[in-house]
């Protein structure tokens, strides 16, 4: 027999070791599951589901801890372990205990316990081998609470993350899971990478020779925030203030992509960095670029500094709520006439003969002071756009002329989960959310999970976040 062979044959049988444990943890799971199985009474398949529901954990636990130790037996026998800092040689202390919670349920870890005199820190290698979070919760169900609080209330994401786990994560610790999550996320995290946005593009079903479309669209969502101070003080009137967002998606022959999506409670300029850092990981020699938004000039203004030269639409369904205020205003006692002049106007805006509408509305004779002022803001309102207003061409270059994929963002984004009754959120809070909740749309967050697990384990023992 070769050395090597020889060498494996002294090795224990970790399987059969592993199997006698799980066969123990088996048979204490059967005792607890007993008393309903010798009911007399049947039970329903709810009240079974039940029964599992409340004894799985301890089996779970047991195997995932005993697992773990047949696993990693190599580091349990270990009676010398290098310092994880300065890498010298360290003699264990003694064996310790550690409960853990996981998706599996709650296990106790027995594994030893070495202390560097020179770091002054104590370490595990059982610890370091499996990179476990210095929580009681581990990294697996803090990925999932998350998940839960990006949906609903913190109070209500606690009940039923433990209905659906067996596993308790307060309110209070979710909080702070929270807190510490969102304050290392940044919009470089958040905002897909270079690659995966070309690779979205390249996936995308084309007509014929022509690049994807790529419809960028802006626009704002008024946040309801609070002041900070003392919960246990009157903190002052709270106010609205507006969420700048922006959607990025691309149109092929049959379906669409989302690229990406950002909000933040923020200044234009904010935003405007923000949109440039987005254009800057788009391959914009492989798509046609839109713009899309309303007649927000900070809107515009952004848009044409991350994107020159694209084709800007203005959302077609605002310019006709305008045109049907000033039909209200002139013609509000006469609908017929009302809907007439609006059908007409809108008519002529669609195949790009705005001129012909503003030359109408120079001519108009105002029906009263109203009608006067609303007639000079939409005169004012359309020359500004005019550049914009093309949506017959528009629509033969296969653009969207409607803003409905940023006014639907602010709604699933920004207000399912922030504008709720009642809720009042620290700006800082509401920004947060608003990362979390758009990296779960724009498929990042494992991404942005991950780096949180690296940056947590390099605190355990350098005190870093590198």
């Amino acid at each position: 027999m070769s050395s090597a062979a020889l060498c494996q044959a002294k090795q224990p049988d970790k399987l059969a070791m592993f199997r006698d444990k799980a066969h123990q943890a088996l048979d204490a799971f059967i005792d607890q599951l007993a008393p309903g199985l010798l009911q007399e009474e049947p039970l329903t398949l709810l009240e079974i589901s039940e029964i599992f529901q409340e004894h799985k954990g301890d089996m779970l636990g047991q195997m995932f801890a005993d697992f773990i130790r047949m696993h990693l037996l190599e580091q349990y026998q270990e009676e010398f372990s290098n310092c994880p800092k300065c890498n010298r040689p360290v003699k264990k202390k003694r064996d310790s205990s550690r409960r853990i919670d996981t998706c599996q349920g709650s296990s106790l870890l027995e594994r030893g316990y070495f202390y560097c005199s020179s770091c002054k820190i104590g370490f595990s290698p059982v610890d370091e081998a499996l990179a476990l979070s210095g929580r009681r919760k581990q990294y697996d169900l803090q990925q999932l609470a998350l998940k839960y609080l990006a949906e609903m209330p913190f109070e209500k994401a606690a009940e039923l993350f433990e209905e659906a786990t067996g596993v308790s994560f307060s309110d209070h610790r979710l909080h702070s899971l929270f807190v510490e999550f969102t304050e290392q996320m940044s919009i470089e995290d958040v905002i897909p990478s270079a690659k995966e946005i070309e690779q979205r593009i390249a996936n995308l079903a084309r007509s014929g020779n022509r690049r994807p479309i790529l419809a960028v669209a802006a626009d704002g969502a008024h946040m309801p925030t609070r002041p900070p101070g003392n919960r246990r003080k009157k903190r002052g009137a709270g106010e609205y203030r507006e969420a700048k967002g922006f959607r990025i998606y691309a149109i092929g022959k049959d379906d669409v992509v989302q690229i990406a999506s950002w909000h933040q409670i923020q200044s234009a300029d904010e935003f405007a960095r923000d949109l440039h850092l987005a254009a800057s990981r788009i391959p914009l020699d492989k798509v046609r670029v839109c713009l899309l938004g309303d007649g927000a000039s900070w809107v515009w203004r952004c848009m044409e500094d991350a994107f020159p030269g694209s084709r800007q639409i203005l959302d077609y369904y605002h310019c006709m709520e305008h045109l049907y205020a000033l039909a209200e205003s002139q013609y509000g006692d006469d609908p017929d006439k009302a809907l007439s002049w609006v059908m007409g106007a809108i008519g002529h805006i669609y195949y790009n003969e705005t001129g012909c509408v503003i030359g109408g509305l120079k001519r108009m004779e105002p029906k009263n002071d109203n009608a006067k002022e609303q007639i000079r803001k939409l005169i004012g309102y359309l020359n500004n756009n005019r550049h914009r207003l093309n949506y017959s061409g528009a629509k033969r270059r296969g653009c969207p002329i409607g803003s409905g994929g940023i006014e639907s963002a602010n709604k699933f984004i920004c207000h399912t989960r922030l504008k709720r009754s009642g809720a009042w959120w620290l700006k800082e809070n509401g920004n947060g959310m608003l990362r979390l909740r758009c990296s779960l749309v724009n498929g990042t967050f494992d991404e942005a999970f991950a780096k949180y697990v690296t940056r947590d384990q390099a605190r355990k023992y350098f005190g870093t976040n590198a």
